[in-house]
């Protein structure tokens, strides 16, 4: 094993973390203004859970303290994060 490896296998590593949840961040991308506005006309708490998966993503959170991350921000950012198929999964129970 080279002293490369190692770096290559962090880089890999790092790489692979920032892009956790990057299939839920593409869903709340694309959720319509239509879909926020049926939940809340304000549009920053749909600004905020994006900003909330991207650190989880970025900080190679588990799902557990995502869910946790998310429900601190309040009942309509939970409410924005089940309209995703992904992030549903959290708070099924």
């Amino acid at each position: 094993m080279s002293r490369f490896d190692n770096l290559f296998n962090e880089a890999d590593g790092a790489f692979n973390a920032n892009e956790k949840y990057q299939q839920e961040i593409e869903q709340l991308k694309g959720l319509s203004p239509e879909d926020i506005a049926a939940i809340t006309p304000n549009t920053e708490d749909h600004t905020a859970l994006i900003k909330v998966v991207k650190q989880a993503s970025e900080e190679n959170l588990s799902k557990a303290q995502l869910a946790a991350n998310i429900r601190q921000l309040g009942a309509v950012v939970v409410k924005i994060a089940k309209k995703t198929p992904l992030l549903s999964e959290l708070f099924q129970s």
